[in-house]
């Protein structure tokens, strides 16, 4: 059996503007599973194909205004293609946004909802990923991260420090997941963008739930309610979902 990284999930306000954007941002297509359900998948691939990675934003009442621990950074392949890159996306409904970030060769901006993301300067580690370079998530001790995250996924663990941790797929495919070690502080809210977890074959959802939860996964509680998916928290209270058949 394997788990693997397959998307992001967003809580929108408008699920079906902010999947706009972000279809118009990647060059991805947008399509919908359910009323208040939009997804987004590179073109070529069909959900749930190995090779891809995908987007699901999910409409909730009230999105919560937070600093949020989970972002996007997307890549660039010169100076040109970044400089046309943040200006379409302004055009497209993005505005910069101050993090504390000071004087960095990356952009930093907010999505119409107000999801920051990063469009990095051209980097090496990136040319193979497509348009998005990394899930970067925020903690406190990212060695940790690295060895959860490592055995949760079996991930290829490709740097590890006090300050960073970067991994990535096997295969070799996709973005890299990254874990940056930031002040901790104290957190009262939910995440607003999620991982979720797929299982091969899609049966062994059990199995990999239970594998996780001696890794030292805990349930998680966000409402979901009676739903096909299992939802857990890493040890720094991550949410994710382990998805099922639905």
């Amino acid at each position: 059996m394997a788990l693997r990284l397959v998307q992001v999930n967003f809580k929108a306000g408008d699920d079906s503007a902010l999947g706009r954007f972000w279809a118009q941002a990647l060059g991805w297509r947008m399509s919908s599973e359910a009323p208040g359900v939009t997804n987004l998948e590179p073109e070529g691939f069909d959900w749930p194909d190995p090779g891809a990675f995908y987007l699901d934003l999910v409409a909730v009442p009230d999105p919560e205004t937070v600093r949020y621990r989970v972002h996007l950074d997307l890549a660039t392949t010169s100076p040109a293609h970044q400089a046309e890159l943040v200006a379409r996306l302004k055009e497209l409904g993005a505005t910069p946004a101050d993090v504390g970030q000071g004087d960095v060769p990356w952009a930093v901006l907010a999505d119409p909802e107000g999801n920051v993301f990063c469009v990095l300067e051209p980097r090496e580690i990136y040319r193979d990923t497509g348009p998005i370079a990394a899930v970067v998530v925020d903690c406190a001790d990212p060695r940790a991260m690295a060895r959860f995250w490592g055995q949760a996924l079996d991930a290829t663990v490709h740097e590890v420090s006090d300050d960073l941790a970067r991994l990535r797929s096997p295969k070799g495919a996709g973005p890299y997941l990254e874990f940056l070690r930031t002040t901790p502080g104290e957190r009262s809210v939910r995440n607003r963008i999620h991982l979720d977890l797929l299982p091969d074959p899609i049966d062994g959802q059990e199995a990999e739930v239970s594998r996780l939860r001696a890794l030292g996964a805990v349930p998680a509680d966000v409402g979901q309610g009676d739903v096909s998916w299992r939802v857990l928290a890493d040890q720094e209270g991550n949410e994710f979902c382990v998805l099922g058949r639905g």
